[in-house]
């Protein structure tokens, strides 16, 4: 192949822009409409995936060209209403930095040098080294690493070759430090979305959750409803955040002591009788062993690790005694913060238990789900070898698998060797921390497919890139959710895709026939499968496509109203004790540790989201950066003064490993405890295909090189993380 230069590789893409595509994965009423050069109005119902919510929506296309995307008034996520992620859904259409053809690596790995090939090329160069990789090492040596739903058909061909190992950031380096938190206590999940009854609580604690700024619209909606009802808000948090700003209680916490603070309310709330004891009697394990355990952490105990004063300890636990059982202490998400995190939220779970809030009205809901069957595949042939992401099962508690531990495996070659990597729509370079191992694993590679919307930087270090329709332009899955009420809801083509782009469906089952796998695939278009599934409910397929959403009857979601509590624990209890834990030579009750102070002199590096962007993907869609073009670095005002700093100057963060980021703003302020420092994550690109966003702000990503691995459940916490600043000169631009 010939060697392609960057200007090779932008005669590349300016030449395929526009480029038509054969459109035969689109709906007949839609081809026709792009071929008739269609006039006025028309709406298409389908559903976002600017985040994991998937909230249903109308999008308009007005004189053929993409207009607008509102909320659906009959879809109960977004209740008419979208974020302004969703709504600015329309820029990542007309992004001018968006993937348009397939391309081939011709340089060497991470060099960003292509060769722009057809669909057929590209799905014949992946089929060959898939197959030689199954003939060398076995199918079992090609893992995913996957976001979304739209990765389940691509997930489907993979089953069908024999893969075994896939794995989600949305796990190890997000919600499963919660999830496993409650699984100990409660036996169940939060679920995503979470199971959480803002709009009828009473009194929410947030800890570390920034409603507001991490946007999931159905609790960010009822959070509002909540404040306007006149609900008390408590929030624990280095950072005076949006949320604080709605708070009776803000907390401004030392970073890594949230267990000491949680300790401290259980001995106020347990020593002055101030729980459901009824509730706690009822369904409770192991509350005596508990309750004498609480005695020692006293509001006075904590203080000086917190930096909370005891009376605002006691004040804010006696605020939740008071509101209970409507008290909801959030679950939080992307809680990978400090290496306890499991044991964090079980202490979270915890409070939740004194308050009586699981299972009843303003705490947490039992969610209910539409009956819908799956297709009738066939069975998948059954792996020569196990899972090797949690071999031994180390993290005794982890029941979703580690994209840390498949990197892992990945560069010891054990327990057996991982030889290719598919990644889909999940920027591993920005997801997992260490990004040193991810690119050292990357090299022992010989296959590494990239499936995605945007040039990220995971794509540049691809072999093959292939270039997916947004999910505007594609069918995807069913969206079968488990939420508060049932429903069912669908995602539909609104528009063609601008270039040679396709969707995920038609590049798995294409994959598939080139692998002699096509059995697996006895459908040969998206709506045939959706209509068999729709149908085999005994819903209207096409009152679905017409409506984008059926809701089914309302089901009983709280105990009072009929829903059994049951807790599926190894005591079928509440486990205030866990002997799970014990068993396993962990604490049974959660034990607090003090964090690393860090390097004198430097600053705790804390990250977060914001409303308009999700996660490193959306710094190219034009309508979204005009509302976030960079990050700035939020630094205590009288830390600024010692530095000699002020609101708006440059500068640079260099971590503890002497780690240096790009060139960020001041943003001095007194919002923030002088002992940390604050960045929105998703900024500071370094791949050279993502033009808008490309040296924009600083990459929290590049500057996490240090990590703890929570030892129930293999989590990596990234909070760990120390900086300084450094003077920087004012880029030309600004």
């Amino acid at each position: 192949m010939e060697r392609l230069s960057r200007r090779r590789f932008l005669k590349i893409s300016a030449a395929t822009f526009g480029a038509a595509t054969a459109a035969a994965h689109l709906p007949d009423a839609l081809r026709a409409a792009a071929a008739q050069g269609e006039k006025g109005v028309r709406t298409v119902a389908t559903f976002c995936e600017m985040c994991f919510w998937r909230c249903g929506g109308i999008a308009h296309v007005r004189d053929g060209k993409l207009w607008k995307f509102e909320g659906n008034p009959k879809d109960p996520q977004s209740r008419g209403r979208l974020c302004p992620r969703g709504t600015g859904a329309v820029g990542a259409y007309y992004a001018r930095d968006r993937l348009q053809k397939p391309l081939v690596r011709v340089g060497a790995r991470g060099k960003e040098q292509w060769k722009a090939v057809t669909w057929d090329e590209a799905l014949g160069y992946v089929a060959e080294r898939m197959q030689k990789i199954k003939a060398e090492h076995g199918a079992e040596a090609i893992a995913m690493f996957n976001h979304g739903i739209g990765v389940r058909m691509l997930q489907h061909v993979l089953k069908s070759y024999g893969c075994t190992n896939f794995a989600g950031p949305s796990f190890a380096q997000c919600r499963g430090p919660r999830d496993v938190g409650f699984r100990l206590t409660f036996g169940e999940d939060v679920g995503s979305p979470e199971r959480t009854d803002i709009e009828n609580a009473r009194c929410l604690v947030l800890i570390g959750s920034h409603l507001g700024e991490n946007m999931h619209n159905t609790q960010v909606q009822e959070f509002s409803d909540a404040v306007g009802a006149g609900a008390t808000v408590i929030v624990v948090d280095p950072r005076f955040s949006v949320a604080a700003s709605k708070a009776k209680y803000w907390l401004p916490i030392r970073p890594g002591t949230d267990l000491a603070l949680l300790l401290a309310w259980m001995h106020v709330i347990v020593t002055e009788k101030l729980y459901d004891a009824d509730y706690v009697a009822q369904h409770g394990y192991g509350f005596e062993q508990f309750a004498a355990y609480v005695q020692a952490f006293t509001p006075e105990w904590a203080y000086p690790e917190t930096g909370i004063e005891p009376e605002l300890i006691r004040a804010t636990a006696r605020e939740m005694a008071q509101h209970r059982p409507a008290t909801l202490i959030h679950p939080g998400r992307h809680v990978n913060w400090y290496g306890d995190d499991a044991q964090r939220s079980r202490g979270i779970a915890l409070l939740n238990a004194l308050m009586g809030s699981w299972g009843r009205k303003g705490g947490f809901f039992t969610p209910a789900s539409m009956d819908v069957p799956d297709y009738p595949y066939p069975a998948y042939p059954k792996p020569a070898r196990p899972k090797l992401d949690n071999p031994d099962k180390k993290y005794p508690f982890a029941h979703e698998a580690l994209t840390t531990g498949i990197r892992e495996a990945t560069l010891s070659g054990k327990p057996y060797p991982i030889k290719g990597w598919f990644v889909y729509a999940t920027n591993l370079l920005h997801a997992l921390p260490n990004e040193a191992e991810t690119i050292e694993a990357i090299r022992k590679l010989d296959l590494l497919v990239v499936v995605d919307v945007i040039p990220s930087e995971i794509a540049g270090w691809a072999d093959v890139v292939l270039p997916e329709s947004t999910y505007l332009e594609r069918h995807d899955e069913l969206n079968v959710e488990f939420f508060k009420h049932p429903f069912v809801s669908i995602r539909q083509p609104v528009i063609e895709s601008p270039h040679d782009q396709k969707p995920n469906w038609w590049i798995a089952r294409e994959l598939a026939v080139r692998l002699g796998l096509e059995r697996y695939y006895p459908w040969k278009h998206i709506e045939e499968y959706l209509e068999n599934r729709v149908t085999g409910a005994g819903l209207d397929f096409a009152q679905l496509k017409k409506q984008g959403v059926i809701r089914g009857a309302r089901q009983p979601v709280f105990f009072d109203e009929g829903v059994p509590a049951e807790f599926p624990t190894p005591s079928g209890k509440i486990e205030f004790y866990s002997t799970q834990l014990q068993e396993h030579g962990f604490d049974p009750i959660p034990r607090y540790t003090p964090p690393d102070p860090g390097p004198a002199g430097s600053f705790r590096l804390l990250y977060g989201r914001a409303p308009m962007h999700s996660f490193s993907r959306t710094q190219t869609n034009p309508l979204l950066a005009d509302l976030m073009r960079e990050n700035v670095v939020w630094l205590n005002a009288v830390a600024a003064r010692r530095l000699g700093l002020k609101h708006g100057d440059w500068v640079r963060l260099r971590n503890q490993d002497g780690v240096l980021s790009n060139r960020v703003q001041v943003k001095a302020t007194e919002r923030i405890r002088p002992d940390c420092v604050y960045l929105v994550h998703g900024f500071g690109h370094t791949a050279k295909g993502l033009r808008r966003a490309l040296g924009r702000g600083a990459s929290d990503a590049g500057l996490i090189t240090r990590y703890k691995v929570d030892p129930l459940m293999g989590g990596t916490a990234m909070s760990v993380n120390f900086v300084t600043l450094e003077p920087a000169d004012a880029p030309q631009e600004a």
